[in-house]
């Protein structure tokens, strides 16, 4: 989809150039906050299995993978306090326009898993969920906002997550591959973007 690419990257670095006084602002609120990169940078699998690095503003302790859970659920110690409003804002997610301008990512598309969700996608699930690229946003995002306040519920966070919440996010990753258009893309854009402001 060609006009999907130009669009992305239209956007992408006009995001760029205007978020540009933003990212240097919560990039120095991320610094006097604790010490460690501005930037999370985490293993996904992107379009046809290949894998690629993601970009965030880091809202956890510098090597929070090694110290914790991949889920992070309720109040995570390893949070920052920086890390707190960036994550209830859905900011820590702004870089990775980063993404999109180099290819990896697109705005629209199935959210990229890290490779240990990959593995319970299925044969079937893989095929078609990664037939295309993943995006910042899509239909699952907007239903699982509130994820962390779902899982925080569980009895058993990364369980549920694999056997209730997976399943569900595959069929709308599948549904989109089946029904994706370029005004579908608008929809959804304008859909979280509101669900932000709201």
């Amino acid at each position: 989809m060609r006009a999907k690419r130009l669009f992305d990257i239209a956007c992408s670095l006009a995001g760029l150039i205007v978020l540009l006084p933003l990212f240097l602002l919560v990039g120095a609120m991320i610094k006097m906050d604790s010490s460690g990169p501005v930037f999370f940078r985490q293993v996904r699998v992107g379009q046809q299995g290949r894998l690629f690095r993601i970009h965030k503003f880091r809202t956890m302790i510098a090597d929070a993978d090694a110290k914790g859970p991949t889920l992070t659920v309720g109040a995570d110690p390893r949070v920052t306090r920086i890390g707190t409003y960036l994550r209830k804002y859905k900011l820590d997610e702004l870089p990775q326009i980063i993404d999109v301008l180099s290819g990896t990512m697109s705005l629209v598309g199935p959210r990229p898993e890290v490779p240990r969700y990959v593995a319970h996608y299925g044969d079937e699930n893989r095929r078609i969920v990664l037939s295309v690229k993943p995006g910042i946003t899509d239909e699952a995002s907007i239903r699982f906002r509130d994820e962390q306040a779902l899982l925080r519920e569980a009895e058993n966070p990364e369980e549920y997550y694999v056997t209730h919440v997976l399943p569900i996010k595959l069929r709308y990753y599948r549904d989109y591959v089946a029904t994706r258009t370029f005004l579908g893309d608008l929809r959804t854009i304008l859909r979280t973007l509101g669900v932000i402001f709201q």
